[in-house]
């Protein structure tokens, strides 16, 4: 990312350091967030400043090789590592680095390149070993599919739940698989998208719902009553008769969603914010406190749910192949950013940067 466009250049390879091992790119995934970066690299940096100056590397003026979704070959252990990984392996890990001056992204950092180039340094103490029967794009897809794990997770499920995703682009996707692999009854998802749709249903969606049809909150509640309740009886809250709980995943990132999902929604609902929204939004607090709605907004993963989600993918638990729409080399890089423009097209485009 060089004066926001994406440009193909020669860099010297990055070299180890204490605690740091030299890794070769196998295959790294394009994600929305890279794509943010591209568009809105100004705001971004300037949000970072202001909750978080510490870890704020990024500039306007700085290259940055991007990609912080990756499987990985081991070239190369750097001085005051342990070595217990094989030379040649696969790996995965965490994207952040320890130096001397802190902690850093890879592949938002100038200093230390991400997966969209052939080689990178990563830190030896994160690296976790790739199962040999799961394959290298499929590992790849560790780190997204851990975000969904992580939105899961904080969503604190009951066995009663009944999980509404709004939105199936790769994030949603995401949060689709976790649910499926929490075993998480019935799971509705929301997409305008023919496309996503059907991915959403082939990554463990029970039912899928085109908003342009019918409303998925409205096939929410039906689910949810008890069988023969009348929604709309002006007496049924002195009843003490309640729908199933309810827990909506917003997975869109567009101003007005969480809004929408405030004025939709059921008393008591909770809302897990997973979309990441790059501008100002506006929000009716007084519609949240008529409902006594309960909002979490999320971020990341920790270390064991990225670990957890890779076990998922080698088991078959996560079933996230589809998401997986293209491969391209890094001249293909540029014209993928504009192809994952169109959801009917792609959902996850890996790079290959030896192809």
């Amino acid at each position: 990312m060089r004066n926001r466009e994406i440009v193909v250049d020669e860099i010297e390879a990055p070299e180890p350091e204490a605690g740091q091992v030299l890794v070769k790119t196998l295959a790294c995934g394009i994600c929305g967030s890279d794509l943010h970066a591209l568009r809105h690299l100004d705001h971004m940096i300037e949000i970072q400043k202001r909750t978080n100056p510490l870890a704020s590397t990024m500039s306007p003026e700085a290259d940055v090789v991007m990609g912080h979704e990756f499987c990985a070959e081991v070239i190369e252990f750097g001085p005051e590592t342990k070595a217990e990984i094989d030379t040649g392996s696969r790996v995965v890990s965490m994207p952040v680095i320890f130096d001397p001056s802190g902690i850093k992204s890879v592949g938002y950092s100038p200093t230390h390149p991400g997966g969209y180039g052939q080689y990178m340094v990563l830190a030896e103490g994160l690296l976790l070993p790739v199962p040999d029967d799961l394959s290298t794009p499929m590992a790849a897809l560790t780190e997204p599919m851990a975000v969904g794990r992580h939105a899961v997770e904080k969503a604190n499920l009951g066995d009663d739940d009944i999980p509404l995703v709004v939105g199936c682009g790769p994030v949603g996707l995401a949060v689709v698989a976790a649910l499926r692999q929490k075993g998480a009854h019935p799971v509705i998802a929301a997409d305008f998208s023919p496309r996503r749709r059907d991915l959403a249903l082939a990554m463990g969606a029970d039912e899928v719902i085109d908003p342009a049809v019918d409303s998925p909150y409205d096939h929410w509640q039906d689910l949810a009553w008890p069988e023969g309740t009348d929604p709309t009886d002006p007496l049924l809250r002195l009843s003490g008769v309640e729908p199933r709980p309810g827990v909506i995943f917003e997975c869109v990132g567009v101003p007005g969603v969480i809004q929408q999902i405030f004025d939709q929604s059921r008393r008591n609902t909770r809302v897990v914010v997973v979309g990441v929204c790059m501008g100002p939004d506006t929000i009716e607090p007084l519609v949240a406190i008529g409902k006594e709605l309960n909002v979490q907004f999320v971020l990341g993963y920790t270390a064991s749910e990225f670990a957890d989600t890779l076990r998922g993918l080698a088991s078959g638990d996560i079933p996230a192949e589809p998401i997986i729409t293209g491969t391209v080399g890094i001249d293909g890089v540029a014209q993928a950013f504009t192809d994952l423009g169109d959801p009917e097209a792609h959902a996850k485009i890996m790079v290959d940067p030896w192809l």
